[in-house]
C-alpha cells in the first residue's frame, strides 16, 4: 500500500467553504453596524456615518455577489481565500481609519483574518497576510481621522498607549500566526496519520480474510484434486499403447498437481477455524516478520519462558493490528540494521513481551523521546540513503499495537557518545511491546480446549 506523504506546508485552503467565510463576514457586518449605531446614539460621537456606511456597504455588496454567483458548497482555492481575507483586512482598516485609528479598541479585530489564514492557508500566504496587517496597523497609528464628540471634543488616548496598542496588535499577529499554524499543522498531521493507520489496518484485515477464504477453498478442493490425480495416473498406465491419449492424461495429472500447489501456496493460513483465529505467540511473530526475512538481513528468533509453571507457549488472537504493527517494527529494524535483527519473545504468568533489536546505529538522541509521533523526523540519511522517514511507519505500528492493549517503549542498546557498534552486536535500536497476559486469556483458554468441527463454507 502506498500512502501519499503529508506536507504540513502544503495547500489546505480547499478545506474552506465559501459559505463559512460569508457567514463570518455577515457577523462582522452586523457587529460593525451595531458598533456605529451605539457610538452615535449612546455615546454622542461625531462619526462620518456616510463614509462608514459606504465602507460597510462595499462589504455587503461583496457578500451578495458571492452568494448569487457561486454555489453554497464551493470550496475556495488558496488564492480565493487569501483574496477574501485581504479584502476583510482592508475593509476593517478603512473603517478604523474613519473612527479614530488605534484610539478605536475595535482595531484589535484585525487579528481575526490573520488567525483564519494561519489555520487555512500555507505558511508563505499567512506571512503575507500577517505582514499586510502589521503594515496597515502602523499606518493607522499615524494616519486616521480623529474621533470627536458632538461637542467637538477629540477622543484621543495618550501617545504611549497608542504605541503600546500597536505593539500589542503586532505581537498578537505574529503570535497567532505561529501558534495557530503550528497547532493546525499538528492536528492535520495526526489526522493524516490516523487515516493511514486505518487504511493499513483495513488492508491487513482484507488480506487476513482473503487468506482464510483461499485456505478454506484449498482444503475443500483437496479431495477432488487428489481424485483427479489418482484417476489420471491410472489412465496413464492403461494408455501405454495409445500415446496421443496418454499425453492428454499426463496433462490432466500435471494440471491437477499445479492447482494443488497454487492453492497450497495461497492458503498457508488455513481455514477459518479456531486454530487459525488463535495461534501460539511464536507463530504470530514469525508470520509478522516473514515478509522481511529475505531482505539481506539475518533474523534471529528467541522464545523464552521468564517464570511460569506452564511451559507451553501462550496462545494469542491473530489480530490484524498485532500482525501489521509487529511487521512495521521488524521492517524498521531491518531497514537500519547492519546485518542482524533479533526478535525475542518472553512470557510469564502476567505479561507477554516482544522485543526487537538491531545492530544498527540506533535512534538519534534528539528524536528518541518523540518516537511514535507522526512525521516527527527522520534518521540520518546516510544510514539508509533515500529513506523518506520513519515517523509514519512507527506511528502506525505504535497506534495499532496500543489498540491491541500493548505498551511500547523505545531505547538504544548503547549510550550516546560510545563508539559506533559493529555488525553482530545488540547495540542498535530497541523496541519492546508488552501485553498483560490477561488480555489474551480467552484465546489461551480456547487453545487448550478441543477445536471442534470445521464450520462449513456458506454461500
Amino acid at each position: 500500500m502506498t500512502l501519499a506523504a503529508y506536507d504540513p506546508h502544503g495547500t489546505r485552503s480547499n478545506w474552506v467553504r465559501l459559505r463559512t467565510l460569508i457567514v463570518l463576514r455577515w457577523i462582522a457586518i452586523f457587529g460593525q453596524l451595531a458598533a456605529i449605531t451605539v457610538a452615535v446614539r449612546l455615546f454622542d460621537l461625531d462619526l462620518n456615518v456616510g463614509l462608514c456606511f459606504v465602507v460597510i456597504g462595499i462589504s455587503i455588496l461583496a457578500n451578495l455577489i458571492a452568494v448569487f454567483i457561486y454555489p453554497e458548497n464551493k470550496r475556495l482555492s488558496e488564492r480565493e481565500v487569501s483574496a477574501m481575507l485581504i479584502f476583510d483586512i482592508l475593509q476593517l482598516s478603512a473603517l478604523v481609519f474613519l473612527t479614530g485609528g488605534l484610539s478605536n479598541p475595535f482595531a484589535l479585530l484585525i487579528l481575526a483574518p490573520v488567525a483564519i489564514s494561519a489555520m487555512a492557508l500555507n505558511t508563505w500566504t499567512t506571512i503575507g497576510v500577517a505582514a499586510l496587517s502589521v503594515a496597515l496597523v502602523v499606518m493607522l497609528l499615524f494616519f486616521h481621522l480623529p474621533l470627536r464628540t458632538v461637542d467637538d471634543v477629540v477622543m484621543q488616548i495618550p501617545v504611549v498607549f497608542e504605541f503600546g496598542f500597536l505593539a500589542a496588535i503586532s505581537i498578537g499577529v505574529i503570535f497567532l500566526s505561529v501558534y495557530a499554524g503550528r497547532v493546525t499543522n499538528e492536528m492535520n498531521a495526526m489526522s493524516e496519520a490516523l487515516t493511514a493507520t486505518q487504511m493499513a489496518l483495513a488492508r491487513e484485515q482484507k488480506l487476513t480474510d482473503l487468506g482464510g477464504v483461499v485456505a478454506a477453498a484449498a482444503h475443500e478442493l483437496g479431495t477432488p484434486l487428489a481424485t483427479i490425480k489418482l484417476a489420471s495416473a491410472e489412465l496413464i498406465e492403461e494408455l501405454e499403447t495409445r500415446p496421443e491419449l496418454r499425453d492428454d492424461a499426463i496433462l490432466i495429472r500435471d494440471q491437477a498437481v499445479r492447482c494443488r500447489d497454487i492453492l497450497n501456496s495461497m492458503g498457508q493460513a488455513g481455514n477459518d477455524d479456531l486454530h487459525i483465529r488463535r495461534a501460539p505467540i511464536e507463530a504470530v511473530v514469525q508470520e509478522a516478520a516473514e515478509p522481511h526475512a529475505n531482505r539481506g538481513k539475518l533474523l534471529h528468533y528467541g522464545f523464552e519462558i521468564a517464570s511460569s509453571p506452564d511451559e507451553r507457549q501462550p496462545f494469542i488472537d491473530r489480530r490484524p493490528e498485532i500482525i501489521h504493527g509487529l511487521r512495521n517494527l521488524v521492517q524498521n529494524a531491518v531497514d537500519f540494521a547492519r546485518a542482524n535483527v533479533w526478535v525475542d519473545v518472553f512470557w510469564d504468568d502476567d505479561v507477554i513481551v516482544v522485543r526487537i533489536i538491531d545492530d544498527g546505529r540506533g535512534y538519534p538522541a534528539n528524536v528518541i523521546n518523540r518516537i511514535g509521533d507522526p512525521f516527527m523526523g527522520r534518521r540520518k540519511r546516510e544510514t539508509r540513503p533515500g529513506y523518506e522517514g520513519m515517523g509514519l511507519g512507527l506511528f502506525i505500528a505504535k497506534t495499532l499495537l496500543e489498540r491491541s492493549g500493548a505498551e511500547l517503549s523505545f531505547a538504544n542498546g548503547h549510550e550516546p557518545g560510545d563508539p559506533a557498534p559493529g555488525a553482530g552486536e545488540r547495540t542498535g535500536a530497541i523496541v519492546e511491546a508488552r501485553w498483560r497476559r490477561e488480555i489474551f486469556a480467552a484465546a489461551d483458554d480456547a487453545a487448550r480446549s478441543a477445536l471442534g468441527k470445521n464450520r462449513p463454507i456458506e454461500a
